[in-house]
Formats: structure tokens, C-alpha cells, sequence
């Protein structure tokens, strides 16, 4: 048997955690042969539901779970840390701006980022979820000197999956046929959902559906599914995004498919012209334990033009948070 992962969660009594944690547990995350020891960090008002969450978790008994933690302390949360998921942020409320937001979960990110680069394995591979989550993925990794810069990326892969049912419902494919999507730039309304590479069935996707519906039509219901979830449930998105973290976590721990990419938020080294540093959002290949950004695409003039506009509202939620970098 494997030696035991520690993997912290944070907000691990909120609703996205529920959907997650129990699939973690049951190695749908690191595989069926990879113990796990999960600690859960929550705020102190939020702690007795939280152990209820890990109550549940223990009557469960999974073979694969060693220890379960709860804890409203970051230092025992994250320490000797291999996995940080990082779900817990303040959500949007009525009437909030983004900058409101950015300014509230930016203190937060900040103050974890410290602990972590204290407690945390040197080279715990961290998923930023909590919105926004590129610019709190920058802001962490800034007060994480040092962490493996590498290792601190943030959450797209629910915007891929997104996109990859809009293209398999419009053109009438299965969603296993579809190959290659690609998101870039800053998980917001500004993302840029791209089928330039996009294959179904090996072929050109971008052939098999209408043009004017990729552009007009595709790429704002993409980045505006998170919002239209909301209007219908009345909360955000929490099994699809539960699901996407260990869509996430798996491919880049094991390996994503042969043949084929999945998007994540990484620091930029400048591929495509990004500025290098920002937490963009990129088609990666996975491999060994780690990533590489695909090179040498050719990308339309059209495209960059969205992923400059992507950037550059990166760079403006960068610039709000001056003070805590």
C-alpha cells in the first residue's frame, strides 16, 4: 500500500465540498490505489457542520481514507500539505461589484498563502476554486515564495467541460468524441472558449458547425453558464464544479488522455504572448506529475484579439491588489 496523500480542503462544509470530498474518498481523484488523509478547514462558525461532513466521511468507511481532520486553523490544516483544494471564498453578494470581491477573498488568499509557504509540502500542488480564481491563485502564490511556483494554478476545467457539452449537443456528437477544446485567459464573462483545434471524431469540429454560432453564440453561453446555473437553482454551480477539480487533480497528478488536452490555470511563461506570471488559463498537456503548456498554435486573429482583452483584465484584477502581493 501507498503511503497516505494529505490533501486540505478548504470551505469543506459548503456545498461544493459535499459533492467532492466523498469522491475523493473513494479514489476517484488520485486512483483506487492511493490513500488519502483529508483535512478539512472551515471558519469557526461553520465547524459543527463540518464535522458532521466528516462524520459522514468516517461512515462511509473507505478503505482508501487513513484520518479525516477538521479545523478552523490554516497551520494544522495545511501542514506537510501534498494537495491544496482551494473551494472556500467569500461569494458574490446583491449589489457587490467584482472589485468588492476581489478586495474581500484577496485578504483571505493572502493570509493562506503565508501559512502555506510556513506548513506546506515545498511542492503541494495547489487548485485555486474560490472566485475569482486566477487573480487569488496570483495573490497566494506572491505570498508563497517558496511553494513550487508551478504547482499554484487555478480552476478552468469547469468552463472545458462547459464547452465541450455545448459543441457535442450543437453538433449532435458525443461528448467522448470530442477532443481538444480549449479555454484561455481568466475564468470570467472575459474567458475565452476556443474550437480552432477542437476535434470530433478526429475531424476539423470547427467544420461541423455553423461559424457565426461559434463566435456569437458558443463563447458567451460558455462563459455565462455559471450565471445562468445561478438564475436557475438559486446558487452556483457545486457537483459540476466538484467534478471538475477532480477532473482537474486527476489528469494533472496521473496523466491526462492520450490524444487529446484539457485546459487549466497556470503562470504564464509567456507562451502566446502572455504576460509572463499572470495565472491564464491555457490547453496543457499532463504528463508524469505534471504539465506543458501545448505550443505552436496557430491562433486566429479573432481569438487573440478576446484573449488580449482576457489578459488585460488579468492584469487590471492584479493591479487592484497591489497591496497584497
Amino acid at each position: 500500500m501507498k503511503e497516505p496523500v494529505r490533501v486540505t480542503v478548504t470551505g469543506a462544509a459548503g456545498q461544493i465540498c459535499y459533492s467532492l470530498l466523498f469522491r475523493i474518498a473513494s479514489g476517484e481523484m488520485l486512483g483506487k490505489d492511493q490513500p488519502v488523509i483529508l483535512n478539512l478547514l472551515e471558519i469557526t462558525p461553520a465547524l459543527k457542520v463540518c464535522e458532521a461532513v466528516a462524520m459522514e466521511l468516517n461512515d462511509c468507511a473507505f478503505p482508501l481514507v487513513k484520518d479525516v481532520v477538521v479545523t478552523d486553523d490554516p497551520a494544522v490544516a495545511f501542514k506537510d500539505a501534498k494537495i491544496g483544494l482551494m473551494v472556500g471564498a467569500k461569494p458574490r453578494g446583491p449589489g457587490m461589484e467584482r472589485k468588492d470581491l476581489i478586495a474581500d477573498n484577496g485578504k483571505i488568499f493572502s493570509s493562506l498563502g503565508k501559512v502555506i509557504d510556513d506548513v506546506a509540502d515545498k511542492d503541494i500542488r495547489i487548485c485555486v476554486v474560490g472566485n475569482p480564481a486566477n487573480t487569488n491563485a496570483y495573490i497566494l502564490a506572491a505570498n508563497a515564495p517558496s511553494i513550487n511556483q508551478r504547482n499554484i494554478t487555478a480552476l478552468t476545467r469547469l468552463d472545458h467541460n462547459r464547452a465541450i457539452y455545448q459543441l457535442a449537443e450543437k453538433s449532435g456528437s458525443d461528448i467522448a468524441d470530442v477532443k481538444k477544446m480549449t479555454i484561455w485567459g481568466n475564468h470570467s464573462v472575459t474567458q475565452v472558449p476556443d474550437i480552432s483545434f477542437t476535434e470530433i471524431n478526429g475531424a476539423n469540429a470547427a467544420d461541423k458547425v455553423d461559424a457565426t454560432w461559434a463566435k456569437e453564440e458558443f463563447i458567451p453561453t460558455v462563459a455565462k453558464r455559471g450565471a445562468a446555473v445561478i438564475a436557475a437553482r438559486g446558487a452556483s454551480s457545486a457537483a459540476s464544479a466538484a467534478n471538475a477539480i477532480l477532473d482537474h487533480m486527476r489528469d494533472w497528478c496521473l496523466g491526462s488522455e492520450s490524444g487529446d488536452w484539457v485546459s487549466m490555470a497556470v503562470p504564464s511563461d509567456g507562451s502566446y504572448g502572455v504576460e509572463k506570471g499572470l495565472i491564464y488559463s491555457y490547453p496543457v498537456v499532463c504528463k508524469d506529475g505534471d504539465y506543458e503548456i501545448v505550443q505552436d498554435l496557430e491562433v486566429s486573429d479573432f481569438i487573440k484579439g478576446k484573449m488580449v482583452e482576457s489578459e488585460t483584465e488579468l492584469k487590471e484584477e492584479r493591479d487592484t491588489v497591489s497591496d497584497l502581493l
